[in-house]
């Protein structure tokens, strides 16, 4: 992909300039020239060398950890580009931090993803371009338009390249049915389901899987990986039960905790994630991280164009 329309701008918070660097790569456009720095006292201060009036920018800021500072630097980039007279703000958002509280399940709780959109929105965003939401009613939430990927058009193509015969797919809870449906959907293999129960407010006991995995390979699909207890207690459950080779397929590393040495440990021959977080510091062995910089490429070449985003999925179901 080349562009000769010069407005169309690319802008990299410091979250993950590699992703950003590798959009660009896609896209064939240079980076725009800016500066994030540190006051002193640790304040955000940003410059942007080059002229942004009535461009089109897509800002590439995931907001993982660490996350309020991420989320800070977006902002203020959003403002710097607002103030600088930008013609359309785009936040590309890879992974959309404070997703987790998307309703108010108890007394007293605020709707944290509500106000992260409220923010956006104030701070002159005009377009969110963002990969697989915690929970899709986000989107909602939101007073502009909502571009919604799938990391597991990316994602497949590791999977297949496995060549996992007597293929399930599995969900490591009942909340993400959904999501495994879609792969096993796609995949054109039967869906089970590890039966999470909760003994105690700091306890989860997993004991039953509902489907049959006895003598299956068995692909578990998840949005993200957080602290890696989930995930993992499913691979030992499904084995007990009879699972040969399993996979895990998640879109989100967000990796706290003791998440790498659980998935050291754990009893999955492959970890496919995506880069949507950046990570430094070592990796466990079995995982493997899958680029979304071409479908994130190509979603900014459609907005940009003011072409159909949702062409994309079409897309990936002819693949």
């Amino acid at each position: 992909m080349s562009y000769k329309d010069s407005r169309l701008k690319l802008l990299s918070g410091s979250a993950h300039p590699e992703l950003a660097a590798e959009i660009a790569s896609c896209l064939d456009v240079p980076m725009t020239a800016a500066s994030i720095g540190r006051f002193p006292d640790g304040e955000i201060d940003i410059k942007l060398h080059e002229d942004m009036r009535g461009s089109d920018v897509f800002i590439v800021q995931p907001t993982g950890p660490p996350v309020n500072e991420n989320i800070v630097e977006l902002l203020l980039i959003a403002d710097t580009l607002r103030r600088a007279s930008a013609g359309r703000i785009t936040a590309v958002i890879p992974y959309f931090g404070y997703a987790r509280k998307d309703r108010k399940d108890e007394g007293r709780v605020p709707i944290s993803a509500k106000v992260m959109a409220n923010i956006l929105v104030s701070a002159g965003v005009d377009r969110v371009l963002t990969i697989d939401l915690h929970a899709q009613q986000i989107q909602g939430f939101f007073d502009i338009p909502v571009d919604h990927l799938w990391a597991r058009t990316a994602l497949e193509e590791a999977v297949q390249k496995l060549e996992l015969d007597n293929l399930v797919v599995c969900s490591p809870d009942v909340g993400g049915v959904k999501l495994a449906r879609a792969w096993a959907t796609s995949l054109s293999a039967p869906l089970a389901i590890v039966d999470k129960r909760r003994v105690s407010g700091v306890k989860v006991v997993m004991e039953n899987v509902i489907g049959d995995v006895e003598g299956c390979n068995v692909l578990l699909t998840d949005d993200m990986i957080s602290t890696a207890g989930t995930i993992t207690e499913a691979c030992r459950i499904l084995k007990a039960k009879g699972a040969l080779r399993l996979v895990i397929a998640a879109t989100h590393a967000v990796l706290c905790g003791p998440a790498i040495e659980r998935l050291q440990n754990c009893m999955a021959e492959k970890v496919l994630v995506s880069n949507t977080i950046a990570h430094s510091g070592e990796l466990p062995d079995n995982l493997e991280v899958v680029s979304v910089a071409p479908l994130l490429a190509r979603a900014v070449t459609r907005i940009h164009r003011e072409e159909s985003v949702s062409a994309l999925f079409n897309e990936a179901k002819k693949a």
